[in-house]
């Protein structure tokens, strides 16, 4: 039988005004049965234990107190805190084990603290320019992050400090440096005084002749608040305990650079057997040593440039010329001036031109033991030619002429070596010298 569509459209409205009412019916009269699977009933803020209030009526429930998922809820929020909790013990013993690590500045106001920054530590130092009001530098050595700062604009009050550990290089080679130093030292012992600084080294470029004695008050030893002293030249201060003997190095101060072997300097022929140049004094050992040249007829063996009077700086023309000198030659002869350890020691050590060294004591209160003078540079085992008289000079350029280029190349492959493990056996002193003093309660 076909229904009409009238008669079928009339039945649907009647279908749906019917469910309509029924759910009306149920939303609005009908007695609300919850299943005891699902019931919750929530304790009201002050209700006695067990929901029982007033009189020990039962507290209704009410709908909004039903959550079908709330044990669920319960569940997933207890494992999430546990893995929270996991995560946290994670980390706490990942930054337990994590080493330690320590934060010093270094300010240097002497040239010798770009032997210490450049040559020692390795650092780098922007901008370039050598001649910069301003350069700074960072570098990590064992577990100290260093940072360095130098140059004209580096003055009191004007340096950002952001730690409270400082190394501080200074000359104190002459009086005119020593006031200069003084005041830097007074400018931090305040910072002391203030608790902006807590530990304090300082490198210092020493007196020729070692009288040091201007800085003693301000070692802690003495009352001060210096805890460590690295001083160049053999100064019988040293004990390895709060103060230690610290290279002179090469001549920063000429800008002398930092030299890095390649196969050539290592294995090239040099034309030359020995060199010097430099100031001759009057009486001096280097008018014997000039003497004793001239007289054997080894100027043409030798490169020699003599001068009567000391000049602070050198011009490009005269550092080249220099730097030259020291690759072509075998040999680098290093006579005593005021006191026997001297830049070109190094400079040579870094051209692979093996010292000739006058290993003799110069006037002054310097040490005078066994091992003096030179006493750092001997117990590192330095491969240097020590002489007594530049007398001795001849035979031992006889000798030179006697060697192979081979034997020649395998010398200044193993000078080169040996500096370079000087440079790395002090930046390892320096670094924990200063974490075991600076750092040791930490």
């Amino acid at each position: 039988m076909k229904i009409p569509k009238r008669k079928l459209f009339l039945l649907i409205i009647f279908a749906y005004v019917a469910f309509s009412l029924y759910a009306a019916y149920n939303v609005f009269f009908s007695t609300k049965v919850i299943s005891r699977v699902h019931r919750v009933v929530k304790k009201e803020t002050g209700a006695p234990a067990g929901g029982v209030r007033d009189g020990g009526a039962a507290a209704p429930f009410l709908a909004d107190d039903w959550n079908p998922w709330e044990d669920e809820q319960v569940e997933y929020n207890s494992a999430l805190n546990k893995k929270r909790e996991a995560f946290k013990q994670h980390l706490s013993r990942v930054d337990k084990d994590k080493p330690k690590r320590y934060k010093v500045q270094i300010w240097g106001k002497a040239a010798v603290g770009l032997y210490l920054w450049e040559h020692i530590l390795e650092g780098p130092l922007n901008p370039t320019d050598k001649v910069a009001q301003w350069r700074e530098g960072e570098l990590q050595a064992g577990k100290i992050d260093f940072s360095f700062y130098t140059g004209p604009a580096v003055v009191q009050g004007h340096v950002p400090l952001d730690m409270n550990s400082l190394v501080l290089v200074l000359n104190g080679r002459e009086q005119q440096k020593v006031s200069y130093s003084t005041r830097w030292l007074e400018h931090v012992q305040a910072l002391v005084q203030s608790h902006s600084v807590a530990h304090v080294a300082v490198v210092l470029l020493g007196n020729e002749h070692c009288n040091n004695g201007w800085i003693g008050p301000y070692l802690k030893r003495n009352g001060g608040f210096v805890e460590l002293l690295f001083v160049v030249y053999d100064s019988p201060w040293v004990n390895d305990k709060d103060v230690f003997q610290w290279p002179l190095g090469v001549a920063t101060y000429r800008q002398f650079p930092m030299i890095r072997p390649n196969t050539q300097l290592i294995t090239s022929n040099r034309p030359y057997l020995c060199n010097f140049l430099g100031t001759v004094y009057k009486n001096s050992s280097r008018e014997t040593l000039m003497q004793v040249l001239k007289q054997s007829g080894l100027e043409k063996e030798c490169i020699t440039t003599a001068r009567e009077k000391w000049l602070p700086q050198e011009t490009a023309d005269s550092l080249r010329s220099y730097q030259t000198a020291l690759a072509q030659s075998e040999l680098t002869l290093c006579p005593v001036g005021i006191n026997t350890e001297c830049y070109r020691i190094y400079e040579a050590c870094s051209y692979g031109s093996v010292p000739v060294v006058e290993d003799v004591l110069t006037p002054g209160t310097c040490a005078a033991g066994p091992s003096s003078p030179l006493r750092l540079l001997k117990a590192a085992g330095a491969p240097f030619v020590f002489i007594s008289d530049w007398k001795e000079l001849p035979a031992i350029l006889e000798r030179e002429r006697g060697m192979s280029q081979e034997q020649r190349v395998d010398r200044r492959r193993r000078l080169l070596e040996w500096y370079a493990g000087f440079r790395q056996q002090m930046k390892e002193r320096f670094t924990e010298v200063i974490e075991e003093t600076f750092f040791k309660s930490v």
